[in-house]
């Protein structure tokens, strides 16, 4: 049976729970609960919910080690089960695409996401498909950190439940169909 492993990036603590950085945890709870699946803990690392689609074994993760240690857990579980990069899909939040768009892609840089950034080093490559969620675009004169740590808007709360929505359904035709189909659905 194919592993795969879908990581949602964000950070622990109710403080950040509704802020721009968790959409990767709105993503991965929506897709969760779409197969009736829980979380647990995984080696105080994060947590994971286990699932089977379309007769893959896919481990949904969120790590607990704050945003820039994602891939403490990421590569953990995914040597621990022996998941290959190319069966991992990594969903976060990207402050450059405006509020509610999705980009799927196959590799990349991390493009100044730090979490991103520490699960290509510690997989050692950058081959890894990842699925950003649009939270801008960042006003001007604000400042970055400040600006993905803010929680949204009343105004925005509509357009990001669409946007979770969405990418909890190309995480399925991810699944199901691959990636280039998810690519040409939700891009």
């Amino acid at each position: 049976m194919d592993r795969f492993l879908i990581a949602g990036l964000g950070n622990p603590g109710a403080q950040y729970e509704k802020t721009r950085h968790n959409a990767g945890f709105m993503v991965a709870d929506a897709f969760a609960r779409s197969y009736s699946a829980s979380f647990q803990p995984w080696q105080k690392l994060g947590e994971y919910a286990k699932l089977s689609v379309d007769g893959k074994e896919v481990f949904i993760v969120k790590p607990m080690t704050y945003m820039n240690l994602s891939g403490q857990m990421v590569s953990s579980l995914a040597r621990f089960y022996k998941i290959p990069t190319s069966n991992i899909l990594v969903c976060f939040d990207d402050m450059s695409l405006n509020l509610g768009d999705l980009r799927l892609r196959p590799s990349g840089s991390a493009g100044g996401q730090k979490g991103m950034k520490n699960i290509i080093e510690l997989l050692g490559t950058d081959k890894i498909a990842r699925l950003r969620v649009g939270i801008g675009p960042k006003p001007e004169k604000f400042d970055a950190a400040n600006f993905v740590l803010a929680k949204f808007t009343k105004e925005e709360t509509p357009v990001l439940k669409c946007a979770i929505d969405r990418a909890a359904e190309a995480l399925d035709v991810y699944l199901k169909d691959g990636l280039e189909r998810a690519m040409n659905r939700f891009n």
